[in-house]
């Protein structure tokens, strides 16, 4: 009899975890059936220098269309050239998506470098580099062992539909707040600020920009917290 009991509780979870599977809305599909009509009317706003119109085409984009979706996975490498797949991370994640040509603001890398130090156990710090080995690594030398470095190169990765979808829909650089299932929060493409502003006015922006990204994940955090306090972390 408790065979049999716990064969039927094994299958109804199953079942549960499969139908949760199947309706999660997927970025890329959400992006697909969307974005000819953003990138059209954005093109019409940028050419009329309606910069406004622009910005709520991108920002309705992202709260209408795109948050509550799951990111898709695909394949990255880490600095080391190893292959991994994005739902090796298992932790909330700040990812940073960008390239090794986006030159960071002075206090951009700092400021994340501080945040992944002080957060770095509960929260995956992650920049992505779509860009060679080779770059992704020389861009990435003034980030902190507390900030995890992957990079895809689009000549040799197979994910042409992700790398469409993430990259060039949406811009670089551009920061995803995502949950443990990779459902994204928020979209922010704000964090990176512009050059000429000075390193403690920098740093200032980038801190508060990044910690409110922290402070939008810390109900997922508190959650893993207590789990681990009762002895049931996943990991």
């Amino acid at each position: 009899m408790s065979k049999k009991l716990l064969l039927l509780t094994f299958l109804i979870s199953f079942s549960a975890l499969a139908q949760d599977t199947l309706v999660r809305p997927m970025f890329s599909e959400a992006i697909s059936k969307n974005i000819k009509k953003y990138v059209t009317q954005a093109k019409l706003a940028y050419h009329d220098k309606d910069f406004d119109r622009a910005d709520f085409l991108y920002d309705s984009l992202v709260q209408h269309v795109i948050i509550n979706t799951h990111l898709d996975n695909f394949k990255v490498n880490k600095r080391s050239g190893r292959s991994i797949e994005f739902n090796d991370f298992e932790k909330p994640m700040i990812l940073l998506s960008t390239a090794s040509w986006c030159t960071p603001g002075s206090g951009t890398f700092p400021a994340l470098n501080e945040i992944a130090k002080t957060y770095g156990k509960k929260i995956d710090f992650v920049v992505l580099y779509w860009d060679k080995k080779e770059n992704a690594r020389n861009a990435s030398k003034n980030l902190s062992g507390n900030i995890q470095v992957v990079y895809v190169d689009e000549l040799k990765n197979k994910s042409a539909d992700m790398i469409k979808d993430m990259k060039h829909s949406l811009g670089l650089p551009t920061c995803f707040l995502l949950d443990e299932n990779k459902k994204i929060l928020d979209i922010r493409r704000t964090v990176i600020h512009p050059y000429h502003i000075d390193f403690d006015t920098s740093f200032e922006e980038n801190y508060s920009a990044f910690f409110a990204g922290v402070q939008l994940l810390r109900p997922t955090v508190t959650i893993q917290t207590s789990l681990e306090v009762l002895g049931l972390d996943k990991n």
